[in-house]
C-alpha cells in the first residue's frame, strides 16, 4: 500500500523542528502512539478505503455538512506545499556544495582586505555563517525584507519540477517513486549507523538518548510533545492518508496496514534517532574535548607551564591550585576560561530549527572523507523531502481530480501543473532574506492547530454524526473485519479528549505567554536574539490559522443555504 511508505517520511524532516527522542521522551511517545497515532491513523485509512475518495469526497459522503473538513485538509496541505519544499531547496544548495573540497562550512571566509577571517563567522561558526549568511543571506528582522536570493529561488524551482515530473500523470504513477524515495534513505542511514557507531564520542550519545530523566515525566510538556511527534509524523489530518486510501482495494485490510505502518513509523523514528545521537555525541565530544584544550592551552601560557604537565585529567586540582596561588594572575585570566560541559554540548545539539544544516554538518565537516559524508547526508534528506511532498500533493491532487468540474476542462497534467506553478510562485517568497522567518512563521501556525481541530471533527463526525455502528458495519461488509473494543474506545472517547487537551495547552500555552515571538539573526553578535512579531506579521498568522479552521463552519453554513434555498425553489413549484 504506497501510505506504508509514504507516512513514516515526515519524521527525519520534522527534526527541523521538533526534539530528538531522548530516554525521558520514549515512554510518553510509546503511549501516545497507542492511544493516538495508530487509532486515527486506521480511522482516516478506513475512511479513504470506504468512501473511495478524496478528503472533499469522503467527508460529504460521510455528511454533506462536513464538506469543509475536507477542503480544511486541502488548505493545509497547500500551505504545507507551499514552504516544506523550500527544504529540498536548501538540501539541493548543500547538495550541490558538498563536492568542494575544502567543504565550504568547514572554514571562515576571509574579511575584505584579506587580513583575518569574517567578523561575523568568528563571532559564531563556520557552520552557522554558512547558514545564515551564504544559504539565507538573513535580514536582521522580519521587518527588513530585502530581495529574493537567486540561488535559492533556482534551487527552489529545481525541486519543484523534481516534484512535477515524479507526479506527472497523477497520483497513481507516484507509487513506484515514493517506494524509492522511501526506501533509498534507509541504506543511507545502515551506513551512516556503521559509520557513527565507530566515531570517538558516539557512546556519549547514545548514553545521553536512552538515559531517562524521570523528573520530566511529570512534566507535561514532554507528553505534549510526543503527542505532538506522533501526529506530524503520521501525517494525520492532511488528508494525504486519506487520498492514498481511496486507490486501495475494498477488501484490503486497512487495520492491519494501520498496525504496521504505525509500528514502521516509530522503528524509523528511534532508528534514526540512535544514529543521529551517535553522530551527535562524536560532535559534542569532539567540541568538548576541543574546548578542554583551549582551556589548558590558556593556562599554559598564562602561567609558563611546562608543556604537557597540565591534563585533562588534572585540570580541575590544577585551576584551584592557580586560583589560590596567585589570585590576581588567575582573576585576570579567569573571564577568558571557558565552561567546558559535555552535558551542555549534548543539550545543545539537539535544539534549534537549523538542526539539520547546523549541527549535522558541524558534525560531517569533523569527519574523514567528509565530502562523501555530506553527499550520502543531503541526498538522503531530498529523497526524504520528495516522497513527504509527493504525500502532500496527493492530498491537493485527488480532490481536484475527483472534482467533475474541474477534471472535464483540464486534465490531470495540467491540473498537477497549475498546483506545482502556484506553490512554486508562491514559495519564492521563503527565499527572500526574511524568508527564513516567514518559513517558522508556517512551520509554526499553519499546520498544528487546524490539523487539531480537523481531525477531531473526523472523530467525531465518524462516531456521532455517521454512527460507529453503521462505520463499523460498512468496514465489515468490505473487508469482512468487524471492530473490536480497543478502536471503537479510542474512537469514541479517549482520542478525542487527548486532541481536546492538545489544543487547550497550545491556546493557553500562548494566551500565557503574551506576544508572539521570533528568533532573529544578529549578524553583529553571530547568535540569535528573541524579537517580538510586528502586528501584520501577527494578522497573517492569524490569517493562517482562521484560512483552514473557518472552511469546517464555513462549508456546514454553505451546505445548510444550497439546501434552505433548493428547498424553497421546490416549494415555490409546488
Amino acid at each position: 500500500m504506497k501510505v506504508q511508505a509514504v507516512s513514516h517520511l515526515r519524521f527525519y524532516i520534522k527534526v527541523l523542528k521538533e526534539q530528538m527522542m531522548k530516554g525521558s521522551f520514549l515512554v510518553p511517545y510509546i503511549i501516545m502512539l497507542t492511544v493516538e497515532g495508530m487509532p486515527l491513523l486506521y480511522l482516516e485509512l478506513a475512511v479513504g478505503q470506504c468512501m473511495r475518495q478524496g478528503s472533499i469526497g469522503a467527508w460529504r459522503t460521510i455528511n454533506p455538512y462536513l464538506s469543509g473538513v475536507g477542503v480544511a485538509s486541502v488548505v493545509v496541505s497547500f500551505f504545507l506545499s507551499m514552504y516544506y519544499n523550500v527544504i529540498n531547496a536548501w538540501a539541493f544548495w548543500y547538495l550541490f556544495h558538498s563536492f568542494q573540497d575544502p567543504l565550504p562550512w568547514s572554514v571562515c571566509p576571509l574579511n575584505g582586505n584579506r587580513t583575518g577571517y569574517d567578523e561575523e563567522c568568528e563571532k559564531a561558526s563556520s557552520t552557522q555563517y554558512f547558514w545564515y549568511r551564504k544559504t539565507l543571506n538573513i535580514s536582521p528582522s522580519i521587518q527588513e525584507s530585502g530581495a529574493v536570493q537567486w540561488e535559492p529561488a533556482l534551487c527552489l524551482i529545481l525541486a519543484w519540477l523534481l516534484v512535477y515530473l515524479c507526479i506527472l500523470r497523477g497520483t497513481e504513477s507516484t507509487g513506484k517513486v515514493v517506494y524509492f524515495t522511501a526506501l533509498l534513505p534507509y541504506c543511507v542511514l545502515v551506513i551512516y549507523l556503521v559509520r557513527g557507531l565507530t566515531l570517538h564520542g558516539a557512546t556519549n550519545g547514545l548514553a545521553y538518548m536512552f538515559t531517562p530523566k524521570m523528573e520530566q515525566l511529570a512534566n507535561p510538556k514532554a507528553w505534549i510533545n510526543a503527542a505532538t511527534q506522533i501526529f506530524f509524523s503520521l501525517g494525520l489530518g492532511f488528508g494525504s492518508l486519506i487520498a492514498f486510501a481511496s486507490y486501495n482495494e475494498p477488501s484490503n485490510n486497512c487495520q492491519k496496514h494501520a498496525v504496521i505502518v504505525s509500528i514502521i513509523n516509530s522503528s524509523t523514528s528511534i532508528f534514526a534517532s540512535v544514529v543521529t545521537f551517535s553522530i551527535y555525541g562524536f560532535k559534542a565530544t569532539f567540541n568538548y574535548e576541543s574546548c578542554l584544550n583551549k582551556v589548558i592551552l590558556l593556562l599554559t601560557n598564562s602561567f609558563d607551564l611546562e608543556d604537557g604537565f597540565l591534563t585533562v585529567s588534572n585540570l580541575e586540582e590544577v585551576k584551584s591550585y592557580l586560583a589560590s596561588a596567585y589570585p590576581s594572575k588567575y582573576s585576570e585570566v579567569f573571564p577568558q576560561i571557558k565552561n567546558c560541559s559535555l552535558e551542555s554540548e549534548l543539550e545543545t545539539a539537539v535544539q534549534g530549527t537549523g538542526l539539520a544544516f547546523i549541527v549535522y554538518t558541524e558534525a560531517i565537516k569533523n569527519m574523514e572523507v567528509s565530502q562523501l559524508w555530506s553527499v550520502l547526508y543531503f541526498f538522503m534528506l531530498l529523497m526524504l523531502g520528495i516522497g513527504s511532498m509527493l504525500g502532500n500533493t496527493a492530498a491537493i491532487l485527488t480532490p481536484l481530480t475527483d472534482s467533475k468540474v474541474i477534471s472535464s476542462y483540464l486534465p490531470k497534467e495540467a491540473i498537477s501543473g497549475l498546483v506545482c506553478l502556484v506553490s512554486c510562485a508562491i514559495g519564492l517568497v521563503f527565499t527572500m532574506e526574511t524568508g527564513n522567518y516567514w518559513f517558522d512563521i508556517f512551520n509554526d501556525y499553519a499546520a498544528t492547530l487546524p490539523l487539531l481541530l480537523i481531525v477531531l471533527v473526523e472523530a467525531a463526525a465518524v462516531c456521532y454524526l455517521y454512527g460507529l455502528r453503521r462505520f463499523e458495519s460498512d468496514l465489515k461488509a468490505t473487508t469482512g473485519r468487524a471492530l473490536n473494543w480497543y478502536w471503537k474506545a479510542m474512537w469514541g472517547g479517549v482520542s478525542p479528549l487527548l486532541i481536546i487537551s492538545l489544543s487547550v495547552f497550545y491556546l493557553s500555552d500562548y494566551i500565557i505567554t503574551g506576544t508572539l515571538q521570533y528568533q532573529a539573526w544578529d549578524a553583529s553578535q553571530g547568535q540569535l536574539v528573541t524579537k517580538d512579531y510586528p502586528p501584520y506579521a501577527l494578522a497573517i498568522i492569524g490569517l493562517l490559522v482562521a484560512s483552514s479552521t473557518m472552511c469546517i463552519p464555513l462549508g456546514a453554513l454553505g451546505t445548510f443555504i444550497v439546501r434552505h434555498l433548493k428547498q424553497g425553489d421546490t416549494a415555490s413549484v409546488a
